[in-house]
């Protein structure tokens, strides 16, 4: 897709200072629970990604990140100013630039082997403090009451509450299954403290 006019043209970086900036007062995004883990981003990685103002100052995008550097007392961040954009066009990217992340997935697997490899190195990255936490990867292994799936012929004591889901697979397990499920998840709980990384330990001969 060809962009329009000349708006890939060289992006041209500069510092303002923090109190230069000025939120736009009817920004939809409420982004308070995001500030810390940015904020620790910002103070691991430097501030990377540039903020986003209008010719007026006005933030068109980065207001996240603009709490994040007042929580870390920075003077100065990085800016972008758009000024080759209308009014109008700056209102739709606005809202646009926080809407087109809501269409990206995890691939759970693949975030599994990230975070695995971080946790081996030797760089000691806590990843939860990125919002990474025991709940991630929940979605690839998790127990749900909502499917209705009816296996004929199902041998055991079973409740139709009780589901595994993977992907898009939903099996029904059995009551001696779950409650075996559950001991090597508190097992390996207790062991690494964190819950991606168990299918492939289950898996294993651990």
């Amino acid at each position: 897709m060809a962009c329009k006019g000349d708006k890939m043209q060289g992006l041209k970086i500069i510092y303002k200072k923090v109190d230069e900036l000025i939120p736009y007062e009817n920004n939809p995004r409420n982004n308070d629970g995001a500030v810390e883990a940015v904020a620790k981003s910002i103070k691991e990685f430097g501030f990377k990604v540039p903020i986003v103002i209008d010719k007026e100052g006005v933030i068109v995008a980065g207001h996240t990140r603009l709490k994040a550097a007042k929580e870390l007392e920075l003077e100065e961040v990085p800016c972008i100013i758009a000024d080759d954009l209308t009014p109008e066009q700056i209102k739709a990217f606005r809202l646009a630039d926080n809407k087109v992340s809501e269409f990206a997935e995890w691939d759970f697997e693949l975030l599994e082997s990230e975070l695995e490899m971080l946790e081996i190195s030797e760089l000691d990255f806590d990843m939860s403090e990125f919002g990474f936490n025991s709940d991630d990867l929940d979605e690839t292994f998790n127990v749900d009451a909502s499917m209705n799936i009816n296996d004929e012929g199902l041998q055991g004591n079973t409740n139709d509450e009780n589901k595994l889901i993977f992907g898009k697979t939903k099996v029904i397990i059995t009551e001696d299954e779950l409650e075996m499920l559950e001991n090597k998840y508190t097992e390996y709980i207790d062991l690494r403290k964190v819950s991606y990384g168990f299918v492939r330990w289950l898996l294993s001969d651990n």
